[in-house]
């Protein structure tokens, strides 16, 4: 696993409190994640997530997975954590608007320290925020806590590629990311395992570099402008994010970046 000194909790809370989190919602819709909605059906469905069950979403954001669940896997009830006030809030709002905040209620806190209850949910949930997390076995532990024996951990998150990462390119994908560390699929088993789970699947879903074309194509030929405003139309920022998008991309390429699944089962 890779590592960044000095990427906490508060540089994330920075990015989603701030415009640079709407720009990724911009190129990305509200299922801020690689694959959006194609991706939320293929995990759902490799884990068996569906009617009647009440899940736990680490690293929510605004609930946009929480909502896909409720409405096209028929999950009864969903709790979203997530340490970003901003987006808690927008969750809240958005839930409202569709009718779903009966099912659907948030929890502003620390991921690794959520105070919830042991054993409470039938599956823990997350897609592509888990990255953001500085200490990731903590997490997992606390996934693991959550979640009923037997119950299921399901998430994708943006991963070290077959190709691996050099040290350069680590800390400065690591540095434009605002990510404290990047596992690997071995890593991501390691902690599962060690967590008292079963794992079930852990690949790399082989979506990342065609989907980041995706976004520069976009943000070229489509978004420009609405990408300028959200900066306050400052286009050397925006050429500087350009040139670490087109570097991610080439990582993407080269295999060193990638999407992973993972399902898992506790045991006891």
């Amino acid at each position: 696993m890779k590592h960044k000194e000095g990427t906490g909790l508060k540089e994330v809370q920075a990015v989603y409190s701030g415009p640079e989190g709407d720009l990724w919602e911009l190129v990305m819709g509200e299922q801020i994640h690689i694959g959006g909605f194609s991706s939320s059906m293929a995990l759902a469905e490799k884990a068996a997530i569906g009617a009647g069950m009440r899940g736990v979403d680490m690293c929510c954001c605004s609930g946009a997975g929480m909502r896909f669940l409720v409405l096209f896997r028929k999950v009864e009830s969903m709790r979203g954590v997530d340490a970003t006030e901003k987006v808690v809030k927008r969750g809240r709002e958005r839930c409202a608007a569709a009718g779903l905040a009966g099912r659907i209620e948030f929890t502003l806190a620390d991921v690794t320290a959520s105070g919830l209850a042991d054993r409470s949910a039938d599956f823990v949930w997350g897609e592509d925020a888990w990255c953001y997390v500085v200490d990731k076995p903590r997490l997992i532990r606390e996934a693991a806590r959550i979640v009923r024996p037997g119950g299921t951990i399901a998430f994708t998150d943006w991963i070290e590629g077959p190709s691996g990462l050099d040290a350069v390119e680590a800390q400065r994908f690591m540095a434009f990311m605002k990510f404290p560390s990047v596992a690997g699929l071995q890593d991501y088993g390691r902690m599962l395992a060690e967590a008292g789970c079963e794992v079930l699947t852990a690949e790399d879903t082989g979506a990342f570099a065609t989907h980041v074309d995706l976004y520069l194509d976009m943000l070229n030929r489509q978004l420009t402008y609405d990408a300028l405003k959200i900066i306050g139309f400052d286009t050397e920022l925006m050429g500087r994010l350009g040139q670490e998008m087109v570097f991610m991309q080439g990582l993407a390429h080269a295999g060193k970046i990638a999407q992973g699944r993972f399902i898992a089962r506790r045991k006891s």
